[in-house]
């Protein structure tokens, strides 16, 4: 893994602090086998899920949820920068919506580094934003915007701790 700058008080940063390099970098190394026992059930579910998905395997999936869980914490616990994806589907005939939703772009504590328009329908339009900032301010920036009237759907996606 990448060196971290030391902490205030000189040690590496705890397992929590990981930015995306160290994400990418978990993937490299020694595969280490292991063995879980897990209810039949939730193991069919399971199973059932991974072939829907079309994984090669469970490990691939499993592989898969542990890098989701270790970014969702690195989102809980970190005062860092994040970068995080915002898919938006609004109807752009509504009065206002569009004005609304670039001057809160341009003025958002979170920089909004990208964003990806499609015309869905005449009237309906997906947005894709792609913001750089604390948990905090990615999450207050999502909130108004999903919360705009003309907005029918939105969904924050966390990509991890910004390196």
């Amino acid at each position: 893994m990448h060196e971290h700058p030391a902490t205030k008080d000189g040690k590496k940063p705890v397992p929590h602090e990981r930015d995306i390099r160290d994400l990418a970098e978990l993937n490299s190394g020694p595969v280490t086998r292991f063995g879980a026992s897990l209810p039949g059930n939730l193991l069919r579910a399971f199973d059932g899920q991974i072939a829907r998905r079309g994984y090669a395997n469970r490990s691939e999936a499993l592989g898969d949820l542990i890098r989701e869980s270790l970014i969702r914490e690195s989102w809980e616990s970190s005062s860092g920068e994040h970068i995080a994806t915002l898919t938006l589907l609004y109807d752009h005939s509504c009065r206002g919506l569009l004005q609304r939703m670039t001057e809160l772009q341009h003025h958002a504590s979170a920089k909004v580094l990208s964003s990806l328009h499609v015309h869905v329908s005449e009237d309906i339009c997906l947005e894709v934003l792609v913001f750089r900032g604390t948990a905090e301010a990615v999450r207050r920036e999502a909130d108004r915007l999903i919360a705009m009237r003309g907005v029918l759907h939105g969904e924050l996606v966390v990509a991890g701790v910004a390196g």
